[in-house]
């Protein structure tokens, strides 16, 4: 170890068994002697005092312990991080061309980007970075830093989540949100609001998925529910589809996908409802829609209430296929992480035989691949998208 390494506090697992993943539990690791603040540097030795690795502590949080390096002379510091986010950066402008198609990315994916707790995502000048650990928190002019670098001139927002700073005993006292600024997705203009209170500001995740459901609804008649900033409903459109509606409970963000359609020059009939009664509604009245998007929020971070998320998830997709007429596409997502592609699959089979109907599923998607899931960490593939076609 190097002299820096060797002076870092050292927290002891209770076992001699590598750990195979980048959090350790609370339960995990023996309480170490005096206070060691949260996001503090730690080593890591196994329960024969072998170097494990290095990473960030916090004996308040349930993750105790963010594993970030098993190489002991590899220092956590403003110049790891900085080599970190070049990685990432090179991942994404190198490899994967991004900035062909858009400048509305996800420039840092947390685990994925071996930075466990930051998130940082790009909306044409503005950079976004969400905060879950306060040992990232500490180190946040580095980040700055290393970010500007990349990108001369940005404008930064930093922000972290109430339940989040709770849970990891930091005050992150984010600055005013920046304007919304216009960004570009494959030659589509969309508003992204950060600080809005919808994500960090635009839903990047969704946008391969976004440009192959519009390839398969070419001239359906479109329903996209929970629509948010109408994404999926501009894109149909653009692509020639015949028709769209987007329903949402958020009058706010519908007035962004409203903005959103009319930068594009498109009609789309936005509607605020709720849309358990909307679906319940348009089915009495007998109305079809041949290719159907149902997108909801997270619904839950709780492991204790994944199963009434499934019941949620279920009683929606059984009302979306009373409106889709033989033939018709489904386009089902789950974005929350603690519900597993294989549940929501059985949950999907379990609608089809309710309702008597086939579920042919084409495929099942992800986030792109700006957000990167390591092998070791499967709990960052959070979004499943599941094309469907039902008969």
């Amino acid at each position: 170890m190097t002299d820096t390494a060797s002076a870092l506090p050292v927290i002891r697992l209770k076992t001699d068994r590598t750990p195979g993943h980048p959090w350790v539990w609370s339960a995990q690791v023996h309480k170490p002697e005096g206070r060691i603040p949260p996001g503090s540097v730690v080593d890591v030795v196994d329960a024969k005092d072998r170097f494990v690795g290095r990473g960030f502590w916090n004996g308040h949080a349930r993750i105790a312990l963010r594993l970030l390096s098993a190489n002991p002379a590899e220092a956590i510091d403003a110049t790891w991080i900085a080599a970190r986010i070049d990685r990432a950066i090179r991942l994404r402008r190198e490899l994967l061309q991004l900035d062909r198609d858009t400048d509305a990315w996800r420039v840092v994916h947390s685990e994925g980007d071996g930075l466990s707790g930051l998130i940082v995502d790009r909306y044409a000048d503005i950079l976004v970075a969400e905060y879950f650990a306060a040992g990232m928190w500490k180190f946040r002019d580095a980040i700055r830093d290393a970010l500007l670098a990349h990108f001369p001139g940005a404008r930064l927002y930093g922000f972290a989540e109430t339940h989040v700073q709770k849970q990891e005993s930091f005050d992150c006292r984010a600055s005013e949100p920046p304007a919304p600024v216009a960004v570009q997705e494959h030659g589509l203009a969309f508003h992204a609001a950060p600080g809005a209170g919808h994500k960090t500001g635009f839903f990047a995740d969704q946008r391969d998925n976004r440009r192959h459901f519009a390839e398969l609804a070419r001239g359906r008649r479109v329903l996209d529910l929970c629509c948010n900033a109408g994404g999926f409903a501009v894109h149909a459109m653009a692509s020639g589809a015949r028709e769209a509606v987007g329903v949402d409970m958020d009058a706010g963000i519908l007035d962004i996908a409203r903005t959103n359609a009319a930068a594009n020059r498109l009609a789309v009939d936005f509607q605020q409802a709720d849309i358990f009664d909307w679906l319940r509604d348009a089915a009495a009245r007998g109305d079809k829609y041949d290719a159907v998007i149902l997108d909801p929020a997270k619904l839950t971070r709780d492991r204790n209430k994944v199963f009434d998320a499934l019941k949620k998830y279920f009683a929606m997709n059984r009302l979306a296929l009373d409106v889709i007429p033989p033939g018709g596409l489904l386009l089902t997502c789950s974005c929350t992480g603690l519900v597993s592609e294989a549940d929501f699959l059985e949950m999907l089979r379990r609608v089809a035989i309710n309702a008597g109907r086939e579920i042919q599923i084409l495929e099942v998607r992800g986030a792109g691949a700006d957000h990167p899931v390591r092998a070791d960490v499967p709990e960052s593939r959070y979004l499943k998208a599941v094309f469907c076609r039902v008969e």
